[in-house]
């Protein structure tokens, strides 16, 4: 027999913290929610108040018909655009002749461009269309001492040469290279005029078209307010008045809702020392609030993405987002931009970018916290961009507030039963089970002012150096 208090001797000389337990109170944490992001976009944004469900955006008149982009439709190699997408072109907006359009489609042809070659060269006459399908190009044009410039880049479902549709003589003022392999489809001058020939509908609307363009009109396109200025003496001067929009845009209010189930017998017995009912219904609404920012980005009637105007999209040069690429998207935002927003990888992708330069952006205080920044303007993280499986994704920047004529956020306060600013819990009774039901409502939306409040860098390629 072994003595007591030897090594071998494993009889326990005191209680076990595993029994102790047994009559120890516990310390836990609320629960926890791994898909609780910084949701910036919803700190960030200047909310509005939109009494009756709906905000209104009141903007002076324009004559210049908002260009699109082109959608195309591929069977094996071959590529043709879609016919109803033609009236995305601006001479085109609103024709609603379907035959016309699909002959006209068919009149396009397909062509294959290698990396480096150049499509049109600048001071040739413009006779032919081109709808860039896929691949980029870019547009380069000879500088004051005969240097190349680049203009900008074109991408999917851009077009070069309008003048074609409008009927109007004209010469190419820059030279259109490709950067990658492009496949571009390619309308000729006499065969659009053929065709405008024998369809009397196509030139009525083309007629229209010039009478609209040639509207007295300022840079951006807006009814042009009639001013005088450094004349002297007492000449007669410019009698004006300022035109507003005859249909302006109205957002109406979307709405994220779900109903939230709690037991009855789970809020009686197991209500301490935490509300059962209280945890569930917090981690409900931030579910909902991540709902709520997803949607303000991807929505297709009101997000951002989908909002922003045609000509405040612009490409990356290269593939991965540069300093150059950001510099460009700030002239787009030129007048106060208040921040960028980028996914997180984007915003690695871009650091790495100025490491490889050497360039190092300094940070800025938001809000309390440090943040990135690129030229003294803050670089917002927002997981909700989406990121394609090919690795490409945007870029938004913004200047915010109704103030600045920017983009706002839109919700109404004063809701029944109203449980935070736009957002409400509706307790609808116990049921025959005695489960307790919650209807939680988020009611948002968000709008753009001016075109000119924001600008998207698109095609922006992850895991890619320059």
């Amino acid at each position: 027999m072994l003595e007591a208090g030897t090594e071998t001797d494993h009889s326990p000389q005191s209680l076990s913290t595993a029994a102790a337990r047994n009559l120890a109170t516990t310390t836990k944490s609320v629960p926890q929610m791994q898909g609780i992001s910084s949701r910036w976009l919803l700190r960030a944004l200047p909310w509005v108040e939109a009494k009756g469900g709906a905000y209104r955006v009141n903007r002076r008149r324009t004559y210049t018909v908002g260009d699109g982009r082109v959608e195309f439709v591929s069977t094996g190699a071959e590529i043709r655009v879609i016919p109803n997408e033609l009236r995305e072109l601006a001479p085109l907006r609103g024709f609603d002749d379907e035959e016309v359009l699909a002959e006209l489609a068919n009149r396009f042809t397909q062509l294959e461009f290698e990396a480096g070659q150049s499509i049109v060269e600048e001071g040739g006459a413009v006779d032919r269309l081109f709808l860039i399908a896929h691949g980029k190009v870019a547009k380069l044009a000879s500088g004051h001492f005969g240097d190349p410039t680049t203009l900008a880049v074109l991408a999917d479902g851009d077009r070069m040469g309008d003048a074609v549709l409008a009927e109007a003589e004209s010469t190419w003022d820059f030279t259109a290279r490709t950067t990658t392999r492009c496949t571009v489809l390619v309308l000729p001058r006499r065969e659009f005029q053929e065709l405008s020939e024998r369809s009397e509908a196509l030139r009525a609307h083309l007629a229209s078209y010039r009478a609209a363009a040639a509207h007295a009109q300022d840079e951006h396109g807006e009814a042009e307010i009639a001013l005088s200025a450094g004349h002297s003496g007492e000449p007669d001067l410019p009698g004006t008045f300022v035109d507003y929009d005859a249909a302006p845009r109205e957002y109406e209010l979307s709405v994220a809702q779900t109903v939230l189930h709690v037991h009855t017998r789970v809020s009686d017995l197991y209500n301490d020392p935490m509300d059962q009912a209280e945890q569930q219904l917090r981690l409900t609404i931030e579910a909902l609030k991540e709902r709520q920012e997803r949607e303000l980005v991807v929505n297709r009637d009101f997000g951002l993405l989908h909002n922003a105007d045609l000509s405040q999209r612009i490409h990356t040069r290269s593939g991965p987002p540069t300093p150059d690429d950001m510099d460009e998207l700030l002239a787009t935002v030129w007048k106060e931009p208040s921040f960028f927003m980028a996914h997180p990888k984007a915003i690695a992708a871009f650091g790495q970018a100025c490491t490889r330069r050497g360039v190092y952006p300094q940070h800025v205080d938001m809000n309390g916290q440090m943040v990135p920044a690129w030229r003294g303007v803050p670089v917002l993280p927002c997981g909700k961009i989406p990121i394609s499986e090919r690795g490409i994704t945007s870029i938004m920047l913004m200047r915010v507030g109704e103030q600045n004529q920017g983009v706002i956020g839109l919700h109404q306060t004063g809701l029944p039963d109203e449980y935070r600013p736009g957002l409400s819990v509706r307790n609808m009774g116990t049921d025959a089970k005695a489960i307790t039901s919650y209807l939680v409502s988020a009611y948002y939306s968000a709008a753009v002012l001016t075109p000119d409040a924001l600008g998207v860098l698109e095609d922006v390629e992850l895991g890619r150096t320059d």
